[in-house]
C-alpha cells in the first residue's frame, strides 16, 4: 500500500538536487523552492540577496512504501559537501546552505544519528548541516523546475550538474528509476 510523504533538503543549488531526487525509484515528485526564511513567499531574485534567510530548497515527494527517509537522508549527503558553510562551490551565499528539514521527531532522530555517524566515521570536517524543524514551502517560479533536464546544454549545467548527476548514478544504480 502507497504511503505518500514529503521530506525537504536544501544542499546548494536546486537545480542540482532536484536532478538528483528525481532520479531515485519511488520519488514521485521534486520541487524546487524556498524554506527556511522570514518572509512569504519569496521570489527567486529575493532570495539570491540572501536578505531573505530562505534557503533553495526541494520538496521531495515519495512513496515510503518503496523508498525510506534514510536513504534520501544517504543520497543527500552523499550528493553535496555539507562540510562548507553557506556554499557549494563557487555558489556562495546563505541561500545555498545545507539543511534537513524534519517533520517529526522520528525524523530529526534519523538525521541527527546520521550526522553523528558521518562526523565520526566519514568526514574529516566537522558537517554544518543545519538542522531545522519544517516551517513553509514556497515554489519557486515555474522556470526552474526541472531545469537541467531542459537545459542540460548550458555551461551550469554542462559543467556542474552533469557530473554531479553522472557520479549518483553511478553509486545509486540500483535505486533508480527505469525510464
Amino acid at each position: 500500500m502507497s504511503v505518500i510523504e514529503r521530506a525537504y533538503f536544501s544542499g546548494g543549488c536546486f537545480w542540482c538536487t532536484e536532478a538528483i531526487y528525481k532520479r531515485l525509484n519511488g520519488v514521485l515528485g521534486v520541487k524546487p523552492g524556498f524554506s527556511g526564511g522570514n518572509i512569504k513567499n519569496p521570489s527567486y531574485k529575493e532570495v539570491c540577496t540572501g536578505r531573505t534567510g530562505h534557503a533553495e530548497t526541494v520538496e521531495v515527494v515519495y512513496d515510503s512504501s518503496q523508498i525510506d527517509f534514510q536513504l534520501l537522508l544517504e543520497v543527500f549527503f552523499k550528493t553535496h559537501d555539507p562540510t562548507t558553510l553557506n556554499r557549494q562551490g563557487n555558489d556562495i551565499g546563505t541561500h545555498y546552505r545545507s539543511i534537513v528539514f524534519y517533520s517529526n521527531s522520528k525524523e530529526r532522530e534519523l538525521v541527527t544519528n546520521y550526522i553523528d555517524f558521518l562526523n565520526n566515521k566519514i568526514y574529516d570536517n566537522k558537517i554544518v548541516t543545519e538542522i531545522v524543524e519544517f516551517d513553509k514551502f514556497y515554489e519557486a517560479e515555474s522556470y526552474h523546475e526541472n531545469y537541467y533536464e531542459l537545459n542540460k546544454t548550458q555551461p551550469y549545467c554542462d559543467l556542474v550538474i552533469t557530473p554531479k548527476v553522472e557520479k549518483f548514478e553511478k553509486n545509486f544504480k540500483n535505486k533508480l528509476t527505469r525510464d
